[in-house]
């Protein structure tokens, strides 16, 4: 036995505990926080709520989790059943927590057989331990017991980086969603000099399951109604980098803006975006007066975004009159941005706890989203609410809004009417999309403004079935709807200008990454009539 370890000081003690709970800590809260600490920093980017919410919570986890251990260390410092106890869990669960933790490689993903495997043998063992456990087993655990505190102690240096990085990360970010000055237009556009454009987006809107394989006894009249009197692509190429895999709305929106492709997106730790841009195998800063915002401004229109997702407001308030936008359905590590740091203490070790085995069965007596407090519904009903203002308002001449919606999951029961958090699929969130729209149309009927106004109606992508396809969200009815789990890239594309009554179609392939130049041909006017549309979509392509 190592007599010489037992009777060390009580400082010695404490190091040699502190630095293995540190081992331990870092393997058993490493996935709450590397999100955080990720070379991209994309968590933070997407992150709507104040920084402090986001990485107090994690920061007091950690330190919660290494004081808890280190004091259990000590607690069983002196050998016989119950320090085997505590070394017996600590060496055998352990392994099946570091096979889940190097998930978060990109290059491996763990087979459930495997981690199911190591955690029945480590119950088995663990059960003989204690079950066997003699007093004469004491020295030889030891040795076991000090080859363990020596690999975690290697691991402790990981875990000193990791926390350094958290820290430092969480104080460049401390700036994160202040609130920016925005640009402040002087003209005022009117119906009689220049249409207003109102530029919509619909996360994942597919034209496929609009207009080519709708699902049977889905009803969409206001998109039937657009197809009657405005202009319809028929065959829109996406805008993503490549067409078919890795179809990211983080990546086609900065693309749509700019009019440039983009394949790989990294942010600062304060947030700000840079974009790879193939064309010129190069990394790029956004530039916010690079995009179609500015374009707007240089031909005479105030500017008004509301969107989700994207922190619009952060990339380009000099080019913005008026902005808003939201992503509460952004739970990292179970945490909410529109929590408080008190609510969303706890969250990060139940995510351990759920993400390391936390039975289903007991999965069902957790708290349940309601309708009120479900994120992805809150991010619909702020964006409809504050997009509802920006419709009313005239100054608004150019407006860009970009819902979540028809954005799995479901949040819409096409039956009723109502939003939900029950079973709801994404059919029933086209369907809230065509009401949605039916809304639009409504507000601008009643202040007169629909038929002034040139609306530009699009998906930034299809419906990503592959992605879709597979987990717990999907139903038999998007599996029917799906034709088998088939994806068809194509997202939907609608012009309806100003004054258009007759609806029109372009059959000539239009690439989406072209949208910021019809929309500077807009609004220069170079385009007025259907058949300028056509046109400027042959020249186009």
């Amino acid at each position: 036995m190592d007599h010489g370890r037992l009777h060390s000081g009580p400082m010695n003690r404490l190091m040699r505990s502190a630095g293995v709970a540190l081992g331990l800590t870092t393997i058993y809260v490493i996935r709450i926080v590397d999100p955080l600490v990720d070379a991209n920093h994309m968590a933070i980017y997407h992150w709507s709520g104040r920084p402090l919410v986001l990485f107090g919570p994690i920061v007091l986890n950690f330190l919660v989790v290494w004081a808890v251990l280190t004091l259990l260390l000590l607690l069983v410092q002196t050998p016989g059943r119950t320090r085997a106890a505590v070394w017996g869990a600590i060496i055998l669960f352990t392994p099946s927590i570091v096979l889940e933790d190097l998930g978060l490689l990109p290059s491996f993903t763990p087979a459930h057989w495997e981690r199911l495997a190591l955690i029945s043998f480590a119950i088995v063992a663990y059960g003989l331990l204690m079950l066997l456990w003699r007093p004469a087993f004491a020295e030889r655990f030891e040795h076991v017991i000090g080859f363990a505190s020596t690999v975690l102690l290697f691991v402790a240096i990981s875990g000193g980086i990791l926390f350094f990085q958290l820290v430092r990360f969480g104080w460049q970010a401390r700036s994160l969603n202040d609130q920016l000055p925005l640009h402040h237009s002087q003209i005022v556009p009117t119906a009689e000099t220049k249409p207003r454009i109102i530029w919509i987006v619909l996360d994942e809107l597919s034209y496929q399951q609009v207009y080519v394989n709708r699902f049977q006894g889905l009803q969409l009249p206001t998109f039937d109604a657009l197809a009657n009197e405005a202009t319809l692509f028929t065959h829109p190429i996406p805008a993503s980098i490549p067409i078919d895999t890795n179809i990211r709305t983080e990546k086609i929106l900065p693309s749509l803006l700019t009019g440039k492709p983009v394949d790989a997106l990294h942010s600062t730790p304060a947030g700000q975006l840079s974009m790879h841009i193939p064309d010129a195998d190069a990394w790029q800063p956004f530039d916010q007066h690079d995009t179609v915002f500015q374009d707007a401004l240089g031909a005479g229109y105030s500017t008004a975004l509301v969107g989700w997702y994207n922190p619009y407001c952060r990339l380009m308030p000099a080019v913005l009159d008026h902005c808003f936008w939201t992503f509460w359905d952004n739970p990292q590590n179970g945490m909410l941005p529109g929590g408080t740091l008190a609510s969303n203490l706890p969250q990060p070790i139940l995510s351990v706890v759920m993400s390391h085995g936390l039975p289903r069965a007991l999965k069902q007596f957790l708290p349940k989203d309601s309708v009120d407090t479900n994120p992805h519904i809150a991010d619909y009903r702020n964006i409809s609410d504050a997009a509802d203002k920006v419709l009313l308002d005239r100054s608004a001449g150019f407006v860009f809004l970009h819902l979540p919606i028809p954005h799995p999951s479901g949040i819409y029961n096409r039956k009723t009417g109502q939003l939900t958090t029950d079973s709801s699929t994404y059919i029933d969130n086209l369907a809230l999309a065509d009401k949605y729209l039916a809304h639009v149309r409504s507000t601008l009927e009643q202040s007169g403004q629909w038929d002034s106004s040139t609306v530009v109606i699009m998906g930034d992508h299809s419906w990503r079935i592959m992605d879709w396809n597979g987990t717990s969200d999907w139903t038999a009815e998007e599996q029917s709807a799906s034709l088998g789990g088939q994806f068809d890239n194509r997202p939907l594309y609608i012009v309806k200008l100003a004054g258009q009554h007759m609806g029109t179609r372009i059959d000539t392939p239009f690439h989406a990454l072209g949208t910021r130049k019809l929309l500077d041909a807009l609004l220069t006017q170079n385009i007025r009539s259907t058949e300028d549309l056509s046109t400027w979509a042959q020249r186009a392509h």
